[in-house]
């Protein structure tokens, strides 16, 4: 099994900017191996996103400006106007490989706005090439502070559980949900981790075990069908998760199952938590506009190649669902904590930003 350490260096990001060319940890390999993938064209960072070669909000919103980068250096155009038609084009392809994700959608327009604000061809090009890497850097400068803010909320000997993968391997560096986990740690309290399988693609057991074992984190693995039984037992303290968009209600959606989590941990008067940066936020939707990915069938009738349902079933295979607000305790940002009601303490933390 490959080794990965979290620690910030190039040489082991999620996503890159090297020589023209992004650098990507293709992480359906993990946790068997660890494989770099470059590519070129912006089209095989399209399907490098879609077929989760690249996951997490945060790496999906800078690899979506990576790719309109490549497109950039792909088009022919000689002035302003073909350039950004060309790019339009490629911001279309990119945006329809993820739409619920609302950091894709935040990526691909500021490399937009980047892109209208120049006149010389060159000159766009440049910009946008170094928006992009800026936002790549920024991003681990994020989810550092959001480790900070959130350490605070947990306790020395907490045992916390988290559900899919919010971590390193989610942004370019660090992490989200076990940002706040590493943070936690650095500051000197013991702590233990439960870690959810996470079906259909198992990103818990595959991503999340692998990078805690890796950090020297006390990760213990269970099946998502045993979320109940771990917190009825008095196994759990606090529960910290990451999201893929978050609305200025308060309603988090986040990988399918998290729900369900939330739901069990109110039962139980567990304190649930969720980690995303203000790039997650979607001030603009309510619940009824966000649109839930539907995954392909396979992942749910197979393992590998082997069949375990028969031929012909239906399958229903969303790949997010939404937790409310009322089941959670607080959502952890670079800015601060938002706590109840999320719509007065959201509006402050942006607010702050500004």
């Amino acid at each position: 099994m490959a080794k990965l350490t979290t620690k910030i260096h190039s040489s082991l990001r999620t996503v890159e900017w090297k020589n023209n060319a992004v650098i990507m940890i293709d992480q359906t390999k993990l946790p068997n191996k660890l494989v770099f993938v470059k590519y070129t064209d912006y089209k095989d960072v399209a399907k490098a996103i879609q077929t989760l070669v690249v996951r997490g909000a945060p790496a999906i919103g800078v690899s979506g400006a990576f790719g309109l980068a490549l497109a950039a250096l792909q088009s022919k155009a000689k002035t302003k106007e073909p350039l950004l038609e060309d790019l339009e084009k490629a911001k279309k392809i990119l945006f329809e490989t993820r739409p619920t994700a609302i950091n894709l959608a935040w990526g691909l327009e500021k490399i937009m706005k980047i892109a209208n604000e120049g006149n010389i061809v060159s000159e766009i090009k440049k910009s946008i090439i170094k928006t992009a890497k800026k936002m790549a850097e920024e991003d681990i400068e994020t989810n550092m502070k959001m480790g900070k803010h959130g350490a605070v909320l947990f306790e020395n000997n907490d045992t916390i559980m988290t559900h899919c993968n919010a971590g390193a391997l989610a942004t370019v560096g660090y992490g989200t949900a076990l940002g706040v986990i590493r943070a936690t740690k650095e500051s000197g309290k013991k702590i233990k981790v439960i870690a959810t399988e996470t079906r259909p693609v198992m990103q818990g057991s595959r991503l999340t075990a692998f990078e805690l074992k890796h950090d020297g984190i006390d990760v213990s693995l269970i099946p998502d069908t045993a979320v109940g039984y771990a917190m009825a037992k008095g196994l759990v303290n606090k529960v910290i998760v990451g999201a893929d968009r978050i609305l200025r209600t308060g309603h988090v959606y986040n990988k399918i199952g998290t729900y369900q989590v939330a739901m069990i941990a109110k039962q139980h008067k567990i304190p649930f938590y969720v980690a995303a940066p203000l790039s997650t936020f979607d001030l603009k939707s309510n619940p009824e506009d966000v649109i839930i990915e539907q995954r392909k069938s396979t992942e749910v009738t197979q393992m590998g190649d082997r069949k375990t349902a028969p031929d012909g079933i239906g399958v229903i295979n969303p790949a997010f669902d939404m937790t409310p607000p009322e089941l959670i305790t607080g959502i952890i940002t670079e800015a601060g904590i938002a706590k109840h009601p999320f719509e007065v303490s959201i509006k402050k933390l942006f607010n702050s930003k500004m």
